[in-house]
Parts: C-alpha cells; structure tokens; sequence
C-alpha cells in the first residue's frame, strides 16, 4: 500500500498539522509505538479524528509524516562555503536534536521498535533517514562541485559515520558530548 504522505508539499495537510505532528511525536517517546493511537493523538491536539484519517490513513502514515515534517525535527542545511564548515553545523544540529529535552526521547523511541509485527518503526525510522540524506545532499553535491570531495567519496557512509558518532555517544553510551566533538568527529572522518 503506497504512503499518502510521499508526495505532498511539506507545508500541506490541516491547520493544525504542527500541533498533529507535536502530538504524535511527544505520544511515540511516552508511549512507544505499540501505543500509539490516531484516536489519542486526535484528543489531545483539539481535532477530530476523521481530519487525522483523511490526512493520513494509518498510524505508520502519521507517524512517518510527523518524522518529516514536524518543524521540532528540522534541521537548516548549512552552506559555510566548505565541506568540513557545512559537516560541523550538521553535526552540531543533530547533537542538539539528540541532547534537546524534546527530541531526545522521540529519537530514543525510534531505536526501540524491534519486535513489531513487520519492523514498521523500524522501516518509518528509515524512511526518516532517508529524508534527512536527501536534504542534506546539496552539501555534497557543492562540495564535489569546489573539488573538496574525490570522485568516488559515498556522501552516506561519511553521514553515517559522522552521526552515527552522536548517536553512539548521546543515545548508546550516555555520555555527554564536548564542546569541540562536531569537529573533532568531522576532522576524524573527513578524507585528507
């Protein structure tokens, strides 16, 4: 069954979309998936249920919608004018996203979704991820383009790497993060 959500305009769905999407992710770090409901969400951001199901037909299509689109979730893809400037600020970013008292449980939450009927979380978190890799694309892309990146660089393994250092700190170890760990792990990774 094809997601209704995947080609809408970010900006599309109800008025109250922001408040849906707020919801619906505050509920995934309280709850955990297996407890999430539409009818819930519905409640507690003030719109009727039929708004929710008319937008997003299931609870994999609401919730893969408030993963992309959810403004609490954005992150501003930098351009510094460098490979190692615009990898600092995405490194920064998604440290804050995971350290923020907001996001830090709904990134939590999206770990823990092994065991459900068809690994749905564990296939809308990578869709999250994949969203986040295309919009962050254009900084590859430019850096390719000032010859910063040889021909052959995977822009994904060097993101993978880069997060992936955050998530094993913020969210494995449970360790804080320094004040120059963005760009000792963009120093660590970048080709030299």
């Amino acid at each position: 069954m094809s997601d209704p959500t995947v080609n809408r305009r970010p900006g599309r769905g109800p008025r109250a979309a922001e408040a849906i999407f707020d919801t619906t992710l505050r509920h995934l770090a309280e709850r955990g998936y297996a407890r999430l409901t539409i009818e819930a969400v519905a409640q507690e951001s003030g719109v009727n249920k039929t708004t929710i199901y008319r937008w997003w037909p299931s609870k994999p299509a609401l919730l893969r919608a408030a993963l992309i689109h959810a403004r609490v979730l954005d992150i501003d893809v930098p351009d510094t004018g460098s490979l190692r400037g615009d990898l600092v600020s995405l490194t920064e970013q998604i440290t804050r996203l995971l350290t923020d008292g907001r996001t830090e449980p709904v990134a939590r939450a999206m770990t823990s979704g092994t065991g459900l009927p068809d690994d749905e979380l564990a296939l809308l978190t990578r869709d999250f991820f994949a969203d986040r890799f295309s919009r962050e694309q254009p900084v590859f892309t430019r850096a390719a383009a000032r010859g910063e990146l040889p021909v052959d660089t995977d822009p994904m393994l060097l993101l993978d790497l880069i997060a992936g250092a955050v998530w094993m700190r913020v969210l494995l170890r449970r360790e804080p993060v320094p004040p120059d760990f963005a760009r000792d792990v963009v120093d660590a990774v970048l080709p030299h």
